[in-house]
């Protein structure tokens, strides 16, 4: 479901807030396929690490939504993606994460 990007950031947020809120031990980026982003390059197990995903209107709303994350001291960096980048994702760091 396509959401606006303050929705977006309420409930990563809010999920992040839920299950660890220390900012720093999570990672967020942007990405065009969340799941090959999240389970194959980051290596996040699906069943046993937090993680979560929001579809945003447009690249640049998924961009807002992950500077925004930044700033909350998570872990990543901007400049990732290109233009079908519309997926925010965020996942809290384990020893199998990558980082």
């Amino acid at each position: 479901m396509i959401i606006p990007a303050q929705q977006a950031f309420d409930e990563i947020k809010s999920f992040m807030d839920k299950h660890n809120n220390n900012c720093p031990k999570w990672y967020s980026g942007i990405a065009s396929n969340p799941s090959e982003r999240l389970f194959r390059e980051h290596n996040v197990s699906e069943r046993g690490d937090w993680w979560i995903f929001r579809q945003c209107q447009s690249e640049q709303s998924a961009r807002s939504v992950e500077e925004a994350l930044l700033k909350l001291d998570c872990d990543g960096g901007t400049g990732g993606g290109d233009e079908s980048s519309v997926y925010v994702y965020a996942y809290l760091k384990s020893a199998n994460t990558n980082p």
